[in-house]
């Protein structure tokens, strides 16, 4: 696909981003390539499970409720997700019309979710399970034709050479004190098995570094090594991205840039107040009201919040990583797989105003956003109160106005100022999508 002038200047923006970094990381090509898919993807589904599901009350239960970690390790004999099935997920997923999958392979309670060698606390030395999920789905994953990326916590409430300790985990029981640079190897170790024995990974996205003191005085990235974990992932995996939610500006090495319950530029949710990078971007959100599962909270957003969560994304050039948390037996919730159909159908529709596009020259207004790819400008409309709209671009000849699902024309008027539509009614859809063609590209 060639690139708008649009993309050309994102790219210049990311070298530039890159060259005034003091780290020595310079993105192989493939790396690089690596970036433009993952923006051209727009959408991936995260998962978050663990043994924390048998308890039903969400990821954080061991540290929320102060649970001892040997009397939390206890819960790993009774996990057997005897309805997880690889297949059915990621079919599930990819009917969405999600392109990549970002599952938990170890959380902050430091079970590992696949067969590491480098502890036993894992669901197949631990378990009656006895299976490799993380196998399983990175094969399945490959057969769909679905990206896999890894969730890793930097964090954990359970080893003892998590020392010093954090702000968080501190009710767990540890008496004893181990030495960080065995934690720091015990990750990297964990880290090369994961980009060694799993095949293609499209990222890791870590967590937890906020856990800790992240002053610029505290010099974050030097205290968790960073650059040497970075240099380590993109030396196995050079097209594997790196991403960490820390909630501050990027770091040097990491590749794409995340943001949490929040598109960038918002700070609704109270952690994503830094500066938006020319990096890709990601938000994360839940489906629900929780990561992990939990029994009670059946408070799902409509398939039209998530379907304007996702353009809203895209509209602010990123991509939208949307959370499923699935039941202690391995399936995931009903009303997920609900949603994820639904969002797939309208993928099927309009997928083209979305996919390989990147955040429109018209910036997210009241009633919508706009995206953009070549000649077309997309105006995504999700609230607007009369049958007419004006568009504050006039960097381009306008060729065309149609409604994009049927192609029916859209009468308009273009002067200095920009572009009025004329409407025959007042957009009711879930997303009204008006596609502008212009002479030439944006």
């Amino acid at each position: 696909m060639k690139r708008s002038i649009f993309s050309l200047l994102s790219f210049l923006g990311i070298c530039l981003h890159l060259m005034a970094q003091t780290s020595d990381y310079q993105p192989t090509q493939a790396n690089l390539d690596a970036r433009t898919q993952f923006q051209d993807d727009k959408f991936g589904i995260f998962i978050h499970w663990g043994i924390y599901s048998m308890l039903a009350d969400g990821e954080w239960v061991m540290n929320n409720k102060n649970i001892n970690w040997q009397e939390y390790a206890k819960l790993a004999s009774g996990f057997y997700p005897s309805k997880f099935n690889a297949a059915e997920w990621v079919a599930a997923i990819k009917a969405s019309g999600a392109k990549y999958i970002t599952i938990t392979s170890r959380h902050h309670d430091g079970f590992s979710m696949w067969g590491t060698k480098q502890s036993d606390y894992n669901i197949v030395d631990a378990t009656p399970f006895k299976r490799d999920i993380i196998k399983e789905l990175s094969l399945e994953c490959e057969k769909q034709g679905i990206k896999l990326h890894f969730y890793y916590s930097h964090l954990d409430w359970r080893r003892d050479d998590y020392y010093p300790l954090g702000r968080t985990g501190r009710g767990t029981g540890r008496t004893t004190q181990g030495e960080w640079k065995d934690y720091y190897r015990f990750m990297n170790n964990q880290l090369t098995e994961l980009l060694t024995n799993y095949g293609k990974i499209g990222a890791i996205w870590f967590d937890g570094v906020w856990d800790k003191d992240l002053s610029p005085e505290s010099k974050p990235a030097e205290l968790w090594g960073l650059e040497e974990q970075y240099a380590m992932i993109h030396r196995l995996q050079p097209a594997c991205l790196i991403g960490n939610n820390h909630h501050v500006t990027p770091f040097a090495g990491e590749d794409i840039q995340i943001f949490e319950r929040d598109l960038p530029g918002e700070n609704k949710a109270g952690l994503s107040g830094q500066d938006v990078s020319p990096l890709p971007l990601e938000s994360c959100e839940t489906m629900n009201g929780m990561w992990g599962y939990r029994i009670t909270d059946q408070n799902y957003k409509s398939t039209k919040t998530l379907i304007q969560y996702l353009v809203g994304a895209a509209g602010r050039n990123a991509n939208l990583l949307m959370n499923i948390g699935p039941q202690p037996n391995g399936e995931l919730p009903a009303v997920s797989i609900e949603r994820l159909k639904e969002m797939g159908e309208w993928l099927n529709v309009y997928g083209e105003t979305v996919y390989g596009t990147r955040g429109g020259v018209v910036t997210p207004r009241d009633w919508g956003v706009t995206t953009q790819k070549d000649n077309v400008l997309y105006v995504h409309i999700f609230n607007l109160q009369d049958n007419g709209l004006f568009i504050p671009y006039n960097g381009n000849k306008l060729k065309s106005a149609v409604r994009f699902v049927d192609k029916s024309p859209v009468k308009f008027v273009q002067d200095k100022d920009g572009i009025l539509l004329k409407l025959n009614e007042i957009p009711t859809s879930t997303d009204e999508v008006i596609a502008l063609t212009f002479t030439d590209k944006i």
